[in-house]
């Protein structure tokens, strides 16, 4: 019961997109049948030029088309003569403008139509499709690719009865719709019948982008003010600025907060206690000379005092 969903559809809207974008209501069919014929057109007339994925676009009546090659030069040719020979062509098969556009695939190895249509190619030349298979997976492991399973059935070896032959390297998550996988399917023609050509080719997993949540700041509510009004407090404001400017407040100092005596370098702070001592004992008296302060007695006052004291001894 597995393996019936197409890996590209089943991816469809989460890592995929569509390889037709445009919408209509009643002209569906036909724009469905153009596109049939634009794709056959490009892969008939570009079969050499390694052609993978043809995307279409519509807008109003103009046809957009996107091709990717593996080799732009042939598509484009000389001086991009080609192109425009292949515009004249589709604008002529469906009656439409048509804009070309030309996209270069950079690894082919890792593009799932192109390793099946090169698997095709050699089984097609005979060549032993054993060998071709495991050349392919190594090329495509080779390439940078996690995974890789290739499909061969029909009369494989120019046998009388079909067969069906599978070869896979590495994993490939058919079930995980996060898994990048690329498939591709052609068919080879040989003389003894057709050889149907199948190739998934795993890439890796396409996780989604973390998504920031942004908070939003609810604006603050201004309330809105006359005109009149608001000249009116402007006019008042600028004349309180210009008198403060004018007049410029004198510095308040209190002198109930004693100012600290500033330290001179180099000396140390006096503790709190000695600095009471120092206030309560008052400064000392300067020293004077005694000889300078008591001046010297008279001579005669002294012989005098003498004489007093010589009579009353008599007595």
């Amino acid at each position: 019961m597995g393996r019936k969903v197409h890996p590209l559809s089943f991816r469809l809207g989460g890592i995929r997109d569509w390889q037709a974008r445009w919408y209509a209501d009643k002209h569906y069919a036909d724009f469905l049948h153009e596109d049939f014929k634009l794709r056959r057109a490009i892969q008939s007339r570009y079969a050499e030029a390694g052609v993978s994925l043809v995307e279409i676009e519509r807008q109003a009546n103009e046809v957009s088309i996107t091709i990717h090659t593996a080799r732009p030069g042939i598509v484009i040719g000389r001086g991009g003569q080609r192109v425009d020979e292949s515009r004249l062509y589709l604008e002529q098969l469906i009656g439409k403008r048509v804009r070309l556009n030309i996209r270069e695939i950079q690894q082919p190895e890792l593009d799932a139509y192109l390793v099946a249509r090169a698997l095709a190619d050699q089984i097609e030349r005979r060549i032993a499709y054993r060998r071709a298979m495991k050349q392919a997976m190594f090329r495509t492991m080779q390439a940078g690719a996690k995974g890789v399973k290739i499909n061969c059935a029909g009369r494989l070896g120019g046998v009388e009865i079909a067969r069906r032959q599978m070869m896979h390297q590495g994993q490939v998550p058919l079930h995980t719709l996060r898994a990048d996988i690329d498939y591709g399917f052609t068919e080879a023609h040989t003389t003894l019948g057709r050889i149907g050509v199948k190739v998934w080719i795993y890439k890796g997993d396409i996780l989604p982008e973390a998504k920031e949540i942004e908070i939003e700041e609810m604006p603050s509510e201004v309330a809105e003010i006359p005109a009149e009004v608001a000249s009116d407090t402007m006019g008042a404001e600028l004349s309180t600025a210009t008198e403060l400017v004018e007049k410029p407040t004198e510095p308040v100092v209190d002198t109930s907060v004693e100012v600290a005596p500033t330290m001179k370098t180099g000396e140390k702070p006096t503790k709190p206690a000695a600095r009471r001592r120092a206030k309560a004992i008052p400064p000392p008296e300067p020293k004077v000379d005694e000889a300078e302060e008591t001046p010297a007695k008279p001579v005669a006052d002294v012989s005098a005092e003498a004489e007093l004291s010589t009579e009353q001894g008599e007595k």
